[in-house]
């Protein structure tokens, strides 16, 4: 292999090895979680090789490039939408992608829902849920959330799978335990009162810094950027 392949290679192996001893902390199986790689600044070659050792979940923030790498991959790679959706874009973004990470407001997913109808598609969607209060994250408060719960699930062309957070920037990953926590708790109270068709059963919690924490804690997709393309010129998430 060469330089790229061989850091791609490593990288991998060990994300997926800190997975699996951060399932076997928490007494789950490893097929529980999800790695979704983060692929945004990363070069469509340092892709294609996460592609080639077998990574079939992909994370893109931005519409066009999602449009561009789902025609060049691989068709069997589950894309997944988890930047800012504006609503404009609602319609291409659900041609390509399998499931939105980000669906931050009532209009937006009214809009996912309308447009799905229209496409004749069933879109899976996450609500994004800012738990940490901090004015640069996008999402519900966890009271705003409880209190549109019964309005969000009224969409018919949509399936509402579970919740998203990001937790705080910090230097020590288990300060993001606590919001880990709570998005757990909070999608165990919205689940009892939520109609028999949805089925909160995702939770996308933890990045690079922090996703053994969000694993311990419940989370069964981890988005993943920097520590899988670490060693390689320019790779940021």
């Amino acid at each position: 292999m060469d330089d790229l392949n061989v850091i791609i290679h490593d990288n991998y192996s060990l994300i997926q090895s800190r997975i699996k001893a951060a399932c076997l902390r928490a007494g789950r199986s490893p097929e529980s979680v999800r790695l979704v790689a983060v692929t945004k600044y990363a070069q469509l070659e340092w892709v294609q090789a996460l592609v080639d050792l077998g990574c079939r979940d992909l994370g893109e923030s931005r519409t066009p490039q999602l449009e561009e790498r789902a025609a060049l991959l691989s068709p069997e790679i589950r894309w997944h939408f988890i930047g800012p959706l504006q609503r404009n874009k609602v319609r291409r973004t659900i041609q390509c992608c399998n499931l939105i990470h980000s669906v931050d407001s009532l209009k937006l997913l009214n809009t996912i829902d309308r447009i799905a109808g229209e496409s004749e598609l069933e879109p899976e969607i996450l609500i994004e849920v800012n738990l940490s209060g901090e004015a640069t994250k996008k999402g519900f408060s966890s009271s705003d959330l409880s209190s549109a719960w019964g309005d969000l699930c009224q969409v018919s062309h949509v399936k509402i799978v579970g919740l998203m957070t990001m937790a705080p920037h910090v230097q020590d990953p288990e300060l993001a335990r606590p919001v880990f926590q709570e998005l757990r708790a909070l999608r165990d109270e919205l689940q009892q009162r939520s109609p028999e068709r949805v089925s909160l059963h995702e939770l996308s919690m933890g990045m690079s810094g922090d996703f053994e924490i969000g694993i311990e804690e419940g989370a069964t997709l981890v988005r993943v950027g920097s520590a899988l393309f670490e060693g390689l010129e320019s790779a940021e998430s």
